[in-house]
This record gives C-alpha cells, sequence and structure tokens, in this order.
C-alpha cells in the first residue's frame, strides 16, 4: 500500500478505536478522500458518507452551506470549510468529518486566492469545527489534489488524538 493508503487506513483505525463514524465533505477533491477510505476492506463498519459538493448549490443544498457566507467569502475560505465539516456532521450520522474546499487549478485562481490554496475542516461530535488554510505549489492538478487528500487525513488523525477511546 502506498503512503497515503498506510495514512487512510491508520485513520480508519483511529476511527474504530474511538467508535466513530466518518463523513466527508469534498469539493476539490472530487470524492477522492471518501474513494481512499472504501477502498480499504472492512471500511463500512466505519465510513458513514461522502458528500462531493463540487458547485455553490450543493454546499447549500446538501450540507446546508449558507448562501451569505458564499456571496461573502467565497466557496474555498474558512466560513465555508467551517460550515461544510458542519454541515457533513449534521445530515450524517458520524462523529467526526473532514471536509476540503481549494483552487486545484489549472486555472482559477487569483492574487487573492492562488492555484494551490485549499481550506480544510474536521468537526469532531461536541466540539468546535476547526479549519486550517494551505498552499500548495503548483505542480499540477492531480498533485494538489493528493496532498489535499493527505493534508485531510493527517488533520483528522491530529483531531482524533484529543477524542477519547470509549471504555469497554
Amino acid at each position: 500500500m502506498n503512503d497515503w493508503g498506510d495514512l487512510a487506513k491508520t485513520f480508519l483505525g483511529a476511527c474504530s478505536d474511538r467508535k466513530l463514524l466518518v463523513a466527508t465533505a469534498e469539493s476539490c477533491t472530487g470524492g477522492m478522500i471518501i474513494s481512499l477510505l472504501t477502498d480499504i476492506p472492512g471500511s463500512s463498519s466505519v465510513v458513514d458518507r461522502g458528500f462531493v459538493t463540487y458547485s455553490n448549490e450543493a454546499k447549500i443544498e446538501m450540507l446546508g452551506v449558507s448562501p451569505a457566507t458564499l456571496e461573502q467569502h467565497g466557496a474555498v475560505s474558512s466560513e465555508t470549510a467551517r460550515e461544510m465539516a458542519e454541515g457533513a456532521l449534521k445530515h450524517s450520522r458520524a462523529g467526526i468529518s473532514l471536509a476540503v474546499t481549494g483552487i486545484a487549478g489549472p486555472g482559477g485562481g487569483s492574487a487573492d486566492k492562488p492555484v494551490g490554496l485549499v481550506w480544510l475542516g474536521i468537526a469532531l461530535s461536541g466540539k468546535a469545527a476547526v479549519t486550517q488554510k494551505v498552499i500548495f505549489e503548483d505542480n499540477g492538478r492531480d498533485f494538489i489534489r493528493r496532498e489535499t487528500v493527505k493534508h485531510a487525513l493527517t488533520m483528522g488523525l491530529q483531531g482524533l488524538a484529543d477524542a477519547p477511546r470509549p471504555k469497554y
């Protein structure tokens, strides 16, 4: 298995140890995170669902992202990533969600929001959602999307580090 496959296995194991289901809310990765997770045998005991919300309308309809947030801050923003992560929890049975929204290129970037800019969000039940901004080097669309997947899983593992394990 490659490094990101091993990372996905580790993330699913951490979710399983904590008896948490996972949901994803993906824009720029177009479902790559949920696909990677469900490639792993046994993932059905941990994965609840994945939302691929490429358009603003999908973010609003499927996740409950506020139209005002999208209008004020844009689809690629901390506020949108936070609302995506929170919406994935609200519209699923998951206890943890990973959200990503960014500009994978090759076009679509600007001075304020360059190609490679990604906002990631993580939400855990009972805790405030956390977001993180990353600007990946513009080494092509595939590179940016793959690095986003790895970063989201790493961020998820960091969030789970503080999550309690159930007592048996």
